[in-house]
């Protein structure tokens, strides 16, 4: 079968570790669905795949792709939830289990192909509402902005919150959603467009590190460095910080007596469970949520939609298969 897969670790250019070719099709143990794949989704998690992280060197060749939408062998329209994991090591909570993988680790092969197998629990109906392309998009980035806005940050309608770096997918995800519940949403970005981009979603935006007419209750943070300190200055006194990612690198600084001063809460989200995207779906279909892709590539040119997202693309980017 034809895939997108990295042949082995490069840690200082992933991509040219990455080629589109063949690969066997996946074996399917007890208690596994075959899926006929037919879009994944690009996250930059496949990118640090191809530079070996998370994923040891005898895993290698590895295909890319942690979430997916697709047909099974009896015809059901699915979406892939990502975690392969054990509920019940967790507490309920197969985030939380210590030998959790995503699709791409542990020796399981990922969705950039003709074919995926996946555990039966990872199956979920799609949504009618959606296109394969949109579903696909469901389980990393927005099951990530789930997981922040409602159970992390548990906010309510009314309540205040700031996204940092409006262009990017997990971003765009928190400002549809959180406008959606009810929120105030407030968002940052560098340009003009990625400022329109933001309203046009429905948040009030401004340009990076701008001082924000109020302070608000919460700030959802997938940058890092470039923006851990406005957001640290942003939040009201007792209020939070839900981060998920830091793609320009660690803070710098915690802002200690900050931190401490204002009683500012400050947690980590990583993904969502089985039972969060279950809610997500029912939630997108309520309130008439589609994901939004912004571009869309062939298999074949997978490489273009690599390149894509290394060079900072806005937004979410899509393999349709």
């Amino acid at each position: 079968m034809r895939a997108i897969y990295a042949t082995g670790p490069n840690p200082d250019d992933p991509l040219s570790a990455i080629t589109v070719g063949d690969r066997p099709e996946p074996d399917q143990p007890d208690g596994w669905v075959r899926i006929a794949v037919r879009a994944a989704t690009v996250n930059r998690h496949d990118l640090w795949t191809a530079r070996g992280v998370g994923i040891r060197a005898e895993e290698f060749p590895m295909i890319l792709g942690c979430d997916g939408a697709g047909v099974t062998e009896d015809g059901r329209e699915v979406v892939i939830y990502p975690v392969i994991g054990d509920p019940a090591a967790g507490g309920g909570d197969e985030t939380l289990d210590p030998a959790r993988r995503l699709l791409t680790e542990g020796g399981h092969q990922g969705t950039m192909a003709e074919f995926v197998a996946v555990p039966a629990r990872n199956v979920l109906t799609k949504p009618a509402s959606m296109t394969f392309a949109q579903a696909a998009a469901l389980g990393t980035t927005y099951l990530t902005a789930y997981r922040m806005l409602f159970t992390r940050a548990r906010l309510s309608p009314g309540s205040t919150m700031l996204v940092q770096g409006a262009t990017g997918g997990v971003a765009t995800a928190l400002i549809q959603l959180g406008v959606a519940a009810g929120m105030v949403v407030v968002a940052t970005a560098r340009t003009a467009a990625g400022i329109e981009r933001a309203e046009r979603f429905g948040a009030r935006a401004y340009e990076t590190g701008a001082r924000l007419p109020v302070r608000v209750d919460a700030v959802f943070e997938t940058v890092g460095a470039a923006t851990w300190a406005h957001s640290m200055r942003a939040v009201r006194p007792g209020g939070m910080v839900v981060c998920a990612g830091a793609t320009t690198g660690a803070a710098p600084s915690a802002d200690l007596q900050r931190l401490f001063f204002l009683q500012i809460s400050v947690v980590g989200a990583t993904m969502g469970t089985r039972d969060e995207m279950v809610r997500l779906l029912e939630f997108c279909a309520a309130r008439e949520i589609v994901p939004v892709v912004d571009a869309e590539y062939p298999l074949a040119d997978g490489m273009a939609a690599l390149e894509s997202v290394e060079s900072g693309g806005a937004g979410k980017v899509v393999i349709a298969v």
